[in-house]
């Protein structure tokens, strides 16, 4: 919507600047943006849990008859 007001709309409106708010929308959008990337990647898992590992004692095959 920023980039539509900025670059794209011509029209005119007495005291106010149509491209400023323009440019007010796309810098609130990268904040956001920023926001929730910054949100996303706090609370994703810190650790990955690996296989779990379990000794034991060496396989001895049965004799054979």
């Amino acid at each position: 919507m920023g980039a539509i007001l900025r670059y794209a709309v011509t029209a005119t409106v007495s005291g106010v600047s149509i491209q400023t708010i323009g440019l007010i929308l796309m810098l609130a959008g990268i904040v956001g943006l920023l926001l929730s990337l910054f949100y996303l990647l706090a609370w994703r898992p810190r650790h990955v849990v690996g296989e779990r590992v379990v000794e034991r004692a060496p396989y001895d095959p049965p004799e054979t008859y």
